[in-house]
């Protein structure tokens, strides 16, 4: 792994938070991801499930893990299932876990070859009365591809009709929403690796250079630190700002634009999300100021608004009455539009027509509980922006923060942010 060891205590933690929250006697288990074809014969790289990785910190394909806190026999109550390495598959794929290596990452005592998973599987359905089952319920997720998870829910349902199913999804939002130190710790550090790009690629940008020279050095500092990209980087010259998920990142930076880098590191699964609007040249216009600092005053008020307690949807109103009136102020809107305005399309949504904000960590979109309200020990993103089309001109600004009674914490603090500071940054 390209990553310092995890202490298994964060994984051990986690499997008894989950076991808590379980019926009686109740069996879960939870799969990891398939590895997914490309063409021909070729197959991309393995995304590890997060849910799985949460509980044992295991990235192997085919890993299973079973718990069964109530079983009679103590040594069924965690079992981690994995695929025998033998000379041929280590030849073509490389090294496969021991169990005695599967044990020391995840605290799993039990560890267990795949091949015996479906006699232990039917000797605990027998005992069982609950079982929970595992699938993707984030809200935004659109699924066209039948997961192994789904087989294995639709497999298990088949053999075993009888019995009473429970979702598992829910009890998992709950707990990842909330990190732990141990947590927050890795997510400080792909902030860190995320910040030593961000300021590389400053130092490269020029009239002339390419957005994919600047997406370059971003994955040279990732990589050289043990990270990789979070998600696929935006690197948006210009107009190109003004598309949310632009990845084109092909077209030359011209002097007079701004740069919108929306990147972030990935390190230990665990990821960063940060997003900077910079002057091609070195030196924002004055207009180009004005309209950043209003971002800029957005995010400093929104950031210290998500405190627990609240609603997403009521920081999310707060949010944009926030963008509105700075869009009046910019002379973009009037009072009068607003007056007149459809309350289901509101003016401001020209300008600005996304969210301000989500939670962090495993996934960068990760799981909270779907209608609760934001929790201390949340990491959350907040990203306003002001998109004016006609302009070319698309700014964006995003920080990271872990949500705290009595104040938020800026995971993201020693990334330059102000213009001055972008500006000082270039022409170092």
């Amino acid at each position: 792994m390209r990553y310092a060891p995890i202490d298994p205590e964060l994984f051990t933690g986690n499997r008894d938070r989950l076991k808590r929250l379980l019926l009686p006697n109740s069996l879960a288990v939870v799969n990891a991801n398939d590895v997914l074809p490309a063409n021909a014969d070729a197959v991309l790289p393995l995304k590890p499930n997060p849910d799985l990785f949460y509980l044992t910190g295991i990235e192997q394909e085919e890993s299973m893990l079973l718990l069964f806190p109530d079983a009679a026999d103590e040594k069924h109550r965690e079992i981690l299932f994995l695929r025998q390495p033998d000379p041929r598959l280590e030849t073509w794929e490389g090294h496969k876990l021991t169990q005695a290596e599967a044990r020391k990452i995840s605290g799993v005592a039990r560890v267990e070859w795949l091949a015996d998973f479906p006699a232990l599987f039917h000797r605990l359905m027998c005992e069982c009365d609950h079982v929970y089952l595992n699938a993707n319920e984030h809200a935004r997720a659109h699924i066209i591809v039948e997961t192994r998870e789904a087989r294995f829910v639709k497999e298990t349902r088949r053999k075993y009709p009888l019995h009473d199913y429970q979702r598992l999804a829910p009890l998992l939002h709950r707990l990842r929403a909330v990190k732990s130190d141990t947590e927050v710790a890795l997510i400080r550090k792909a902030c860190a690796i995320t910040e030593a790009g961000f300021r590389r690629a400053c130092q490269i940008v020029k009239p002339g250079r390419n957005e994919m020279e600047v997406e370059a050095e971003f994955a040279r500092e990732f990589i050289r630190r043990g990270g990789g990209f979070a998600y696929a980087p935006i690197i948006a010259a210009g107009s190109n700002a003004c598309a949310l998920h632009y990845q084109q990142n092909d077209q030359p930076c011209r002097s007079g634009q701004l740069l919108l880098l929306d990147v972030g590191a990935s390190y230990a699964n665990y990821n960063a999300d940060m997003t900077r609007t910079i002057p091609v040249n070195g030196r924002f216009t004055r207009r180009q100021k004005k309209v950043y600092n209003a971002v800029l005053r957005v995010l400093r008020a929104v950031s210290a608004a998500a405190t627990p307690g609240k609603l997403p949807r009521d920081w999310q109103k707060e949010a944009d009455a926030l963008v509105e009136q700075e869009l009046v102020d910019l002379g973009l809107l009037k009072q009068s539009d607003i007056r007149r305005q459809n309350p289901d399309k509101p003016a401001f949504r020209k300008y600005f027509m996304h969210g301000i904000g989500h939670p962090l960590g495993l996934d960068v979109h990760d799981l909270a509980p779907a209608a609760g309200p934001i929790q201390a020990g949340w990491v959350l993103t907040v990203e306003p922006g002001i998109y004016i089309r006609e302009e070319g001109l698309g700014i964006r600004l995003e920080n990271n923060f872990l949500i705290q009674n009595g104040g938020n914490v800026d995971l993201m603090a020693g990334i330059p942010i102000e213009a001055d500071a972008i500006e000082d940054l270039m022409h170092r």
